[in-house]
């Protein structure tokens, strides 16, 4: 079984070769214009798009905690926008981060990768703006990432 890979870097200019996801957290509200989705929007429009277009058609597809859509944005590289968190602030009923949700993401995430022959690279998910802790996070990916065989890079930015 392998390990998670942790570099210093950008996770929207993933290393290695071969066919890469770039996976990432997003909220339930539609909302995209705060932390990591920058980077990501720097680089392609395509994911913002997407995700809005998900959110806005919710009531006709999966969109909802839990939820995984793939972008492609080029030829070996797509994008997950994983929806990760309930909210956008920290309010009476805690963080918005919620870790299931992102189990179930993740779990997902690992089908399509697997499926794709393709290696996973993310920042620390659900640990910025989404107030989770890494040390529950870690776990999540190692379980329904790494430990089927899915290479995990994660990249912490300079």
């Amino acid at each position: 079984m392998g390990e998670i890979v942790y570099v210093r870097g950008d996770a929207t200019a993933p290393q290695g070769k071969g066919v890469k996801v770039i996976a990432h957290v997003c909220n339930d509200l539609g909302g995209w214009g705060k932390g990591f989705v920058l980077a990501v929007s720097r680089r392609w429009p395509e994911p913002e798009t997407a995700y809005r277009r998900w959110h806005r058609e919710r009531a006709r597809n999966d969109f909802g905690l839990g939820g995984v859509q793939l972008v492609r944005v080029g030829t070996y590289t797509w994008v997950a926008n994983m929806v990760g968190q309930r909210g956008i602030r920290t309010g009476s009923k805690g963080v918005p981060v919620r870790y299931e949700a992102i189990g179930t993401a993740l779990g997902s995430l690992a089908d399509r990768a697997l499926e794709l022959g393709a290696s996973v690279h993310m920042p620390r998910i659900g640990c910025g703006l989404a107030g989770g802790k890494w040390e529950r996070v870690e776990p999540l990916v190692t379980a329904r990432l790494v430990e089927r065989g899915v290479s995990v890079t994660v990249y912490d930015h300079d």
